[in-house]
């Protein structure tokens, strides 16, 4: 049987990508229900003091956690896909979760951080939370997007894309030709 020439990854190589892919992944759908905890407390709750504690926590997340560790599922996820046979652009549900990682990655830089760093300006000005929204918005979509990527990684349902199909055809014809 001739070696897979798109298989680019050792075997080790591809289990190490892949064990820091799933701590990466699984670390940031953590971290997204940490904030939802936070967002849902700093909304629901009377106390001021209570407010701007979550809030700041939040920040924290948002500031030193979320941004390294959604670069690195969002690189983890590249090696993976294109070291191994899944590839990049073979399966619908690789293309699907490559697009909702770069783009909750992006939302995470351009919307979550900079809600939560206005609704901690507010609250540390002494005023009370501006919006609900800007602390509970982002880790509901973002949570919903990472349950249903790890649903996808499980079931890989969709088969393949065209591009997928026209690489596998020569290698089905090569084994009708044997």
């Amino acid at each position: 049987m001739k070696p897979n020439p798109s298989q680019k990854l050792s075997r080790p190589a591809r289990r190490a990508v892949l064990v820091v892919h799933v701590i990466a992944s699984a670390s940031w759908l953590g971290l997204t229900l940490g904030l939802l905890a936070l967002g849902t407390t700093a909304a629901t709750t009377g106390a001021a003091v209570t407010v701007e504690a979550s809030v700041r926590a939040m920040r924290l997340f948002a500031d030193w956690l979320l941004l390294p560790v959604a670069f690195l599922t969002l690189l983890s996820g590249l090696v993976l896909s294109l070291g191994t046979p899944w590839g990049l652009a073979r399966h619908r549900w690789v293309c699907t979760k490559f697009w909702l990682t770069l783009a909750t990655t992006t939302a995470t830089a351009f919307a979550l951080r900079p809600g939560v760093n206005s609704a901690v300006a507010a609250v540390a000005a002494g005023g009370a939370l501006p919006d609900a929204g800007d602390v509970l918005f982002g880790p509901v979509v973002s949570l919903s997007a990472y349950v249903f990527m790890t649903v996808i990684s499980v079931l890989k349902p969709w088969g393949l894309t065209r591009r997928g199909r026209r690489f596998r055809a020569p290698a089905r014809r090569t084994l009708q030709d044997a």
